[in-house]
């Protein structure tokens, strides 16, 4: 009896203890009061499915605070995990909602919306999320410094994916039929995870005394614990591939209403949706003095999209999509891709970060943008 009396009594202090972190997680992050769009967006997509502008302009608005919720989460692994697996976690939960997404649209076989948020989230996490982690950073911090050994290796690797992307779209004049371009693609998609895995070995492994955080961390606010976290994590990243499909299924009805081209919706709108977490957790972690997590992130995620997700759907594409996916993007996106690579590597080279970088990155970004919004609606695929 007494022990029953015991576990009425500690229910209501749990809930009560629930409560009152609660409150004082919104109090520190007041953006958090925007989770209530998470269960609505989810019902008015059942009973509304044909609101499209309204469950893209919610979607959006569900997407923000679960973005913040796997920003903290990712904090609290990372602060026990170290920088490198720390930016690796993160990057891979966030390319988790890019790699729902477009798998959502390669059965639908909108192999342009794929492809174009593929690039896009190369582009976005290489020059918006390094440039805004410098910015944010240097504004705070007068110089940063970050582990230039890591940043020249995901640089690498992200040269080097873009070279296999380069590689179909080059002989796409020469292969009428499609055929070589396909059975390349689908060769380069298995070297280029055997590659990424190999990577993985390395810094994870052999050599990761080479990838060691060269910036000390600032205290944040109070650190949640690790079980606890990595549950969040998990929950968390399953409602927004939730919401991502609904923003999906949106966002192009949507997008002709507003006057957006299918280019621009995919490199950039799904691209910067889709990172919303990453980019969440990289511009606080700036803040804080640990520039190495967010420029893990930024260019972690980049390559990770390149050797990895997109080796993926080239895979994937042979049993869900409608006929195969190749590797071959429009030679716009392919210059992009090779662009912001080139802007990453020289941005990263010196190992210290200023504010300055990142209005340089950004504009960069923002000329891409604005080309693509301009761009008439019918673009290669």
């Amino acid at each position: 009896m007494r022990n029953l009396e015991q576990r009425d009594a500690i229910a209501p202090s749990r809930i009560s203890a629930i409560t009152r972190a609660a409150v004082t997680e919104v109090r520190q992050a007041p953006l958090l009061v925007l989770i209530v769009f998470v269960p609505l967006v989810i019902v008015l997509e059942q009973t509304s499915p044909q609101a499209h502008t309204l469950l893209f302009a919610m979607s959006v608005c569900a997407i923000v605070p679960l973005a913040m919720l796997l920003s903290r989460a990712t904090e609290a692994v990372s602060a026990r995990t170290g920088d490198a697996v720390g930016g690796l976690l993160n990057a891979t939960l966030g390319n988790l909602t890019e790699l729902v997404i477009s798998l959502a649209a390669l059965q639908a076989g909108q192999y342009l919306l794929v492809k174009a948020s593929l690039a896009g989230a190369i582009v976005t996490n290489t020059l918006f999320l390094l440039g805004g982690a410098f910015l944010f950073g240097g504004l705070k911090h007068h110089v940063q410094e970050f582990n230039r050994v890591n940043a020249r290796f995901q640089a690498c690797l992200l040269f080097l994916a873009t070279v296999a992307i380069m590689v179909p779209s080059i002989i796409s004049d020469v292969d009428q039929t499609s055929v070589v371009s396909q059975k390349l693609s689908l060769g380069l998609a298995v070297l280029l995870i055997a590659v990424y895995a190999m990577g993985m070995l390395f810094s994870l492994k052999t050599h990761r005394e080479l990838f060691a955080s060269a910036s000390d961390a600032e205290e944040g606010h109070s650190s949640w614990p690790l079980t606890v976290s990595v549950v969040i994590l998990v929950v968390v990243t399953l409602f927004v591939a939730l919401v991502s499909e609904i923003f999906v299924g949106s966002v192009q009805a949507a997008a002709d209403r507003l006057g957006m081209t299918p280019a621009f919706v995919g490199f950039i709108v799904v691209a910067l949706v889709g990172g919303a977490a990453e980019m969440t957790t990289a511009f606080s972690a700036a803040r804080a003095n640990r520039l190495d997590l967010s420029v893990g992130i930024a260019l972690g995620s980049a390559a990770q999209i390149a050797l990895f997700v997109a080796p993926i759907l080239v895979i994937v594409s042979y049993f869900l999509g409608p006929q195969p996916m190749s590797l071959q993007f429009w030679p716009g996106a392919v210059a992009m891709m090779l662009i912001a690579t080139m802007a990453a590597t020289f941005l990263s080279n010196g190992g210290r970060g200023v504010w300055y970088m990142g209005v340089m990155a950004l504009a960069v970004y923002a000329i891409f943008g604005l080309t693509l919004f301009l761009l008439p609606p019918a673009v290669p695929s």
